[in-house]
């Protein structure tokens, strides 16, 4: 698995900023929007294209509609006990947070209006913070949530979802939650797996929501069979 370079990283700390400028006055859909939404996401995030992707050739899910981020009051790490964490991210923040599956420009009615963006990742490893500071919004003491759906060929029974989050995060497939890590973490590859499940044949959708206190935010999660290989014959889209 080999990670995109953050050589010239300090050469992007400018682009969203400017990218907002640019958005502003820009009628929807306009090709100076779509830029400079473009410039803003790069390195770490392009957006879909029409037509279902598939795991990376480690199995990794890098196609998400992501939510620009909730604003927590709890900005220290050091509170994030299983207790605080599973209270934070089962809390309803907005209408339909566990309903039909959002759309790409979906806005939410959170304590402020939120939106929805279908992007792919262009690590293993989706890099959230760098998500939240490409739209310009709080990059610390947030909550961020993932929804993905996976097609898949056949009923695949004695699955697992493995994943890794910096920092706490739980995760839900088929509306029922399956696994979460606790406290403060670093992400690690398939830091927690989830139990023993099956993915039904045709749509499953998974969720995910991760809780950052200071520090960046990332996670990767991947499917991974009885033996513990990934699972790479499926199809991941956002609709």
């Amino acid at each position: 698995m080999t990670d995109v370079t953050r050589t010239g990283r300090i050469a992007w700390r400018s682009v969203p900023l400017l990218a907002l400028g640019l958005l502003a006055g820009l009628p929807s859909g306009a090709v100076g929007q779509e830029a400079a939404m473009t410039a803003a996401l790069a390195p770490h995030f392009v957006r879909v294209t029409p037509g279902a992707t598939t795991p990376d050739s480690d199995g990794f899910l890098r196609r998400w509609l992501f939510l620009e981020p909730i604003d927590k009051p709890n900005r220290s790490n050091s509170g994030f006990t299983g207790t605080y964490v599973r209270q934070a991210l089962t809390t309803q923040y907005f209408p339909g947070q566990f309903g039909p599956v959002p759309r790409d420009g979906q806005t939410v009615a959170a304590a402020a209006p939120l939106r929805w963006h279908a992007l792919d990742s262009t690590a293993f490893d989706v890099k959230l913070f760098d998500f939240a500071r490409a739209f310009g919004k709080p990059t610390y003491g947030v909550i961020f949530w993932a929804v993905t759906v996976v097609d898949s060929p056949r009923e695949m029974r004695d699955v697992r979802l493995a994943v890794g989050s910096n920092s706490a995060s739980m995760w839900w497939l088929n509306g029922k939650e399956i696994v979460g890590l606790f406290n403060d973490r670093r992400m690690v590859v398939d830091d927690v797996l989830s139990d023993r499940l099956t993915l039904r044949k045709g749509r499953n959708v998974i969720r995910g929501a991760v809780i950052n206190g200071p520090g960046l935010s990332d996670f990767c999660a991947r499917f991974v069979d009885a033996n513990g290989r990934p699972i790479t014959d499926l199809k991941v889209d956002v609709r």
